[in-house]
């Protein structure tokens, strides 16, 4: 399976989820990211500590990919109208995450009308960054998408600060010392088996 993560609007947990989904497919089959984001911002992570799968950035896919049952691919932000069709076309689904605020939504909109003028339907969007309640950013951004007939993952990613620890220590979230850490893991599992059922 090749899935690509991708988004118009930095900062919405676009790397964070591609390796996150990579991490629970890693054990349904041997996974491989590609870092296709001219920030390296997979690489980045890998180098800090010891992923559970490799990553690689796109100039190396052609000799890799073909060893790997599965395939996660992190691109830049603002991908160009040819490349989003591209990246449409070369995956099995396309993830767009998305924080609940209003620029991100602007800019997943846009994404959302760049995918229909090419016809493509394979792509769910994912609610990521929620805030913990009483605040209802999350509720509203899903009910928003909801009632614009748009799919979405029925799952969401909460925000936490276990995420950053992950990033830093260069390990998956499920890796990480932090009592919240299981809570954000949880979140990425229940995205992965909504995506392999």
């Amino acid at each position: 399976m090749i899935i690509t993560v991708a988004s118009f609007k930095g900062g919405v947990g676009k790397t964070t989820t591609a390796v996150h989904l990579a991490a629970y497919l890693q054990p349904k089959g041997e996974t491989l990211l590609i870092d296709g984001d001219p920030n390296r911002s997979a690489t980045g992570w890998a180098k800090r500590g010891n992923l559970p799968f490799k990553v690689i950035d796109e100039r190396q896919a052609a000799k890799h990919a073909p060893k790997y049952q599965h395939i996660v691919i992190d691109t830049q932000a603002r991908p160009e109208q040819e490349d989003l069709e591209a990246l449409a076309e070369g995956c099995d689904l396309l993830v767009l995450p998305t924080t609940p605020d209003a620029l991100s939504l602007d800019a997943l909109m846009q994404t959302v009308d760049a995918l229909k003028s090419l016809g493509t339907e394979k792509y769910r969007i994912l609610i990521t960054r929620i805030p913990p309640k009483p605040r209802r950013d999350g509720a509203e951004a899903r009910e928003m998408l909801s009632d614009a007939g748009l799919p979405l993952f029925k799952g969401g990613v909460r925000e936490g600060v276990a995420f950053q620890k992950a990033a830093l220590a260069g390990v998956p979230v499920n890796a990480v010392s932090d009592p919240r850490a299981r809570i954000a893991w949880r979140d990425y599992q229940h995205i992965g088996q909504e995506i392999i059922k």
